[in-house]
């Protein structure tokens, strides 16, 4: 892995929630310490509501997990544009991540409950 990159269980049970309603909840979240930024945490799949969620064109590339795929959050309130990404087939040193969302935090509610 990279060395400025952490992956590990996130512990407890994390929620993601927009618009008021709860798109997720997870166990089995991960979090993912690169660097100097804040944590990320990343939820399967599997535990996201992806019936809300619809993947835009924008992408984008980090020189140390791979090309990120993007998706909006549909809500009763309008669409929140590029508020999820997701690495498709991260690079093999965070291959942790694949088959995980990460949330903007700034978009929407990620917490610990």
């Amino acid at each position: 892995m990279s060395d400025h990159i952490k992956i590990r269980p996130a512990g407890g049970t994390w929620v993601v929630r927009a618009g008021g309603a709860v798109l997720g909840e997870s166990n089995n979240a991960l979090e993912l310490i690169e660097g100097s930024y804040p944590p990320v945490i990343y939820f399967p799949r599997e535990d996201i509501a992806m019936a809300f969620l619809d993947v835009t064109d924008t992408k984008t590339t980090c020189p140390h997990k791979g090309e990120a795929s993007y998706y909006s959050i549909i809500a009763k309130s309008g669409a929140i544009r590029d508020a999820a990404w997701s690495y498709e087939d991260p690079k093999d040193a965070v291959a942790g991540i694949k088959g995980h969302l990460a949330f903007y935090p700034e978009k929407v509610a990620v917490e610990e409950v």
